[in-house]
């Protein structure tokens, strides 16, 4: 970038020198009346200043385009309270090691990723996910470095530390994104490689015109603006204009909780047609929770069923069984005694609740129950619109009510697919689950294509095929089973709430795990490459405005030249315009 400036100071001050101890080597034309050559070491002097002045000017936008990253890193607390043996000691926060247990205090920064194991509080994450409401957390809800605790205090398990802890490894993702390259870096590159030996051309033909046709001291008008030429031309603002923009959309993306793993994910996401999504974990929560509980009988309230239900399953270690027990906690009901509690693989479980037997399970665990009863619960089941997991009770042997247990569709799933569908992007759902329940959801979500029982062959296979047709496939989803489709779509789009491997076979990671997120890096996308396409035509305007007259095109018709040393101002000034106007990405609304 500085080849054209290097060669223009070097000139006027080697010409300088000579000019100084050997002025008796120059014609006529470069000597005043005196006899004495003209001396420019001012204008290679003030020329290079003007430059450090930009330089100094462009390093102070440019570490505001870093904001994001400092800010994060501030989120971490230096130091943590640590339990041993009983006592609380204060150590800091790199002796803190897996497996150490923590004490949060009400309004302090959470030291490290952890589970809560102890207390119960509400945690402000609006620093990773970028989401304002504070979210509610208990024993063996997860929480993460640099997110605040409210105004309880909980004893946590440290399970991340160091570099491993998500706060980490955002800060990591952000600086590796930011130093990458953009596709349309490309341009500017090539573009800059023809054009600096092309402005050596054009300052030589500026020499030698101005040498022929111009006025008295023609040689001296003809080293002036040939030196003008070379500094005015000087393409840093065309070097400028993408990792700029890039740097400050990473940033803004990190701020809203849209991870971007590298610079061509930003160009990518604005050429998106279509966008793949699992249906597990990234249109609905990933685990189970209680939809309704129900009484078919007046002989038992509907209180009765959930503390039955609550208590018998307080016993078990299954998933569908922790999600009864969460659902009967919400309700404040009391759990009751359960005695001669059993566990019946693949049917249910069983067990003594003041002095009745209770059951509660599968169709396979009644089978020996009379059909008159069983009729009367799958008649009940059958009212239910669309296919769950249902679970019979039954009390002394008789069908008291059922429980419907279902995976919740995210409340911001909707909104999102309807945003992205305005927006023109097809959206897919490809699932391994079934048939019924897939297209229960598809239905809901206003989906008209969609696939059931996908294995993650069956989703690379769709994806390719659509990349056959000349789609533009985008493809989010958050487990194992998804990482081959991630990796092959044109952008992976990762559920921060997701595993691993998913996430490391994406470009970008929703740290909130929620489709919204999408909408957000859709948006950040497009003003990103709006911004660098702006910032390439500034640069471009610029220097084909500004070399010709440099050249001295004005001088027949205006009697106007430009020093060497205003042409250094103005190229100075060209990258902070550049940079300021990449650092409007930082006022823009993501959604």
């Amino acid at each position: 970038m500085f080849t054209l400036i290097g060669i223009g100071a070097g000139i006027a001050w080697l010409f300088s020198l000579v000019a100084l101890l050997f002025p008796d080597l120059f014609p006529d034309q470069f000597k005043t009346d005196a006899g004495t050559v003209h001396l420019y070491f001012e204008s290679a002097t003030v020329i290079l200043t003007l430059v450090l002045l930009g330089q100094v000017l462009e390093a102070k936008a440019h570490s505001q385009t870093n904001d994001a990253v400092k800010e994060l890193m501030k989120l971490a607390p230096n130091t943590a309270i640590r339990i041993k043996d009983g006592k609380e000691e204060e150590i800091h926060i790199d002796e803190i090691e897996v497996g150490d247990h923590l004490k949060v205090k009400p309004g302090e920064k959470i030291p490290v990723d952890g589970i809560i194991i102890e207390g119960n509080s509400s945690i402000d994450e609006s620093t990773i996910t970028g989401e304002p409401v504070p979210v509610e957390k208990s024993a063996d809800d997860s929480v993460s470095s640099g997110t605040i605790n409210g105004n309880s205090s909980f004893v946590m398990k440290a399970e991340k530390v160091g570099d491993e802890t998500l706060l980490s490894q955002i800060v990591n993702m952000v600086n590796k994104a930011s130093r990458s390259k953009a596709p349309i870096q490309n341009l500017a590159d090539k573009i800059s490689s023809y054009f600096v030996p092309t402005v050596v051309g054009v300052s030589i033909i500026t020499f030698a015109i101005w040498a022929i046709f111009g006025p008295d001291p023609a040689y001296v008008y003809a080293l002036i603006n040939a030196i003008a030429v070379l500094i005015i031309a000087c393409p840093c603002a065309l070097g400028l204009a993408t990792p700029m923009s890039v740097m400050v959309g990473v940033g803004k993306g990190a701020q809203n909780g849209v991870l971007i793993k590298n610079a061509e994910a930003l160009e990518r996401m604005n050429d998106m047609d279509t966008l793949i999504i699992d249906k597990t974990g990234t249109i609905t929560e990933g685990k189970p929770s209680v939809e309704k509980m129900v009484s078919v009988y007046n002989d038992y309230s509907e209180e009765q069923i959930i503390q039955f239900v609550s208590s018998l399953n307080n016993e078990s270690e299954h998933p569908l069984a922790e999600a009864t027990v969460k659902f009967g906690k919400s309700k404040d009901v009391e759990f009751l005694k359960v005695s001669d509690f059993e566990s019946i693989t693949g049917q249910g479980v069983q067990g003594t609740i003041n002095g009745k037997t209770i059951k509660l399970g599968n169709r396979k665990m009644f089978n020996d129950f009379p059909e008159s009863e069983l009729d009367k619960i799958e008649k009940s089941v059958s009212e239910i619109s669309d296919p769950k997991t249902v679970s019979w009770l039954a009390v002394e042997n008789e069908i008291a009510g059922f429980v419907v247990i279902s995976d919740a569709i995210k409340e911001s799933s909707k909104k999102a697919i309807q945003a992205l569908q305005d927006k023109g992007i097809e959206v897919v759902m490809l699932t391994g689950d079934n048939p019924q329940t897939a297209k229960a959801v598809a239905d809901e979500m206003n989906l008209a294509s969609y696939k059931a029982e996908c294995l993650p062959q069956d989703k690379l296979e769709e994806i390719e095929r659509l990349q056959n047709e000349g789609k533009k496939v985008a493809m989010a989803g958050d487990g194992t089973n998804d990482a081959p489709a991630l990796a092959q779509a044109d952008i992976g789009i990762a559920m921060g709430t997701g595993t691993d491997v998913a996430i490391e076979s994406a470009m970008i990671t929703l740290v909130k795990g929620d489709l919204h997120g999408i909408v957000k890096a859709s948006n950040l996308s497009k003003e990103v490459v709006k911004n660098i396409k702006q910032n390439l035509f500034f640069a471009l305007i610029y220097n084909s405005v500004g070399v010709p007259v440099a050249a001295g095109i004005l001088f027949p018709f205006f009697g106007i030249l430009l020093s060497p040393m205003i042409a250094a101002l103005a190229m100075s000034f060209s990258s902070v315009s550049v940079i300021g106007n990449a650092l409007r990405l930082k006022g823009q609304e993501v959604g």
